[in-house]
């Protein structure tokens, strides 16, 4: 008799007794479109940045120079219209935030119903033109020396309309952000359990202004960044409310430039650009930060 020995079971025969397809290596789908869409876009974008570079730096005849950003700094009304810009937008940003936020989380802890009202009334600016708002903004201001020259409101009109902080700008400005503020915080406070938060912070006895200040606001670091930024490009990028009404900031001050000295208006605005990118970091930087708060450790200090 031959000898008989053992042999391991085919894997072919065990996967056709199973009924199981023979197991293959997945090949990695290809991402070919994923870099052509990357590519179109960042010529999309980078295309027009590099022309406007080249037209600033390169003069027919002379070759390279850089005559028009070294210029900026010594240019009249650069950094003034600058630096009112940027007042502007902290002012800006720091009404929206104290108006937007205590509404929204009230509205989310006492008065749900009221969402839909709260978002009608943010969103109206969007539906409002500029042109429109910048119209009922200069009548209501011709009512100062029209009926109230000899009463003491007189000077809160003139002081509003103060050339070199005009307060009226950033109560506009705080109109036309109030959408992107509250889609950004909106967004922010559904992502977080606040009613759960805050009865367990004051189930541990602490007050209101603390809970909204240690723990709603760590956790709504994000979408306060988000808000705060595009309520700075709104600021830093508005044209028509502050010319119609006869200030110069910043956008003002580029288009007032552009037609005497051309490579200048176009080296500033490319360098609003990098502002605006650099302000773009700083704040996404601040808004994640990991520090946050949960309810759980609340919650586990409260049964303990």
């Amino acid at each position: 008799m031959a000898a008989m020995t053992p042999t391991a079971p085919r894997a072919d025969s065990a996967e056709a007794a199973t009924g199981a397809a023979p197991a293959r290596a997945r090949r990695p789908r290809p991402r070919v479109w994923r870099g052509a869409v990357l590519a179109l876009a960042g010529a999309y974008f980078l295309l027009p940045l590099a022309a406007s570079f080249v037209f600033t730096v390169h003069v027919p005849g002379q070759g390279l120079t850089f005559e028009a950003y070294t210029e900026l700094l010594g240019a009249e009304g650069f950094t003034r219209s600058l630096f009112l810009s940027l007042g502007l937008a902290a002012a800006t940003i720091a009404l929206s935030l104290l108006l937007a936020v205590p509404a929204l989380v009230a509205v989310r802890i006492g008065s749900p119903r009221l969402r839909p009202v709260v978002e009608v009334m943010c969103m109206l600016p969007l539906v409002v033109p500029p042109i429109a708002l910048v119209t009922g903004i200069t009548t209501v201001l011709r009512w100062g020396p029209e009926y109230l020259s000899r009463t003491p409101l007189y000077q809160t009109f003139l002081a509003v309309q103060n050339p070199d902080f005009p307060v009226v700008l950033v109560l506009a400005y705080t109109v036309l952000a109030l959408p992107f503020v509250y889609r950004s915080l909106d967004a922010g406070l559904r992502a977080v359990d606040v009613p759960t938060l805050v009865e367990a912070a004051r189930s541990c006895g602490a007050s209101w202004p603390h809970v909204v200040l240690r723990v709603l606001l760590p956790n709504l670091r994000a979408s306060l960044a988000g808000a705060a930024f595009l309520t700075l490009a709104l600021v830093l990028g508005e044209f028509t409310i502050a010319s119609l009404l006869g200030f110069q900031p910043f956008a003002v001050w580029i288009v007032s430039i552009s037609g005497a000295q051309a490579r200048m208006s176009v080296a500033v605005s490319i360098l609003s650009l990098l502002i605006t990118w650099l302000l773009l970091l700083v704040l996404s930087r601040a808004g994640t930060n990991p520090t946050t708060v949960s309810a759980e450790p609340a919650t586990s200090r409260k049964e303990s």
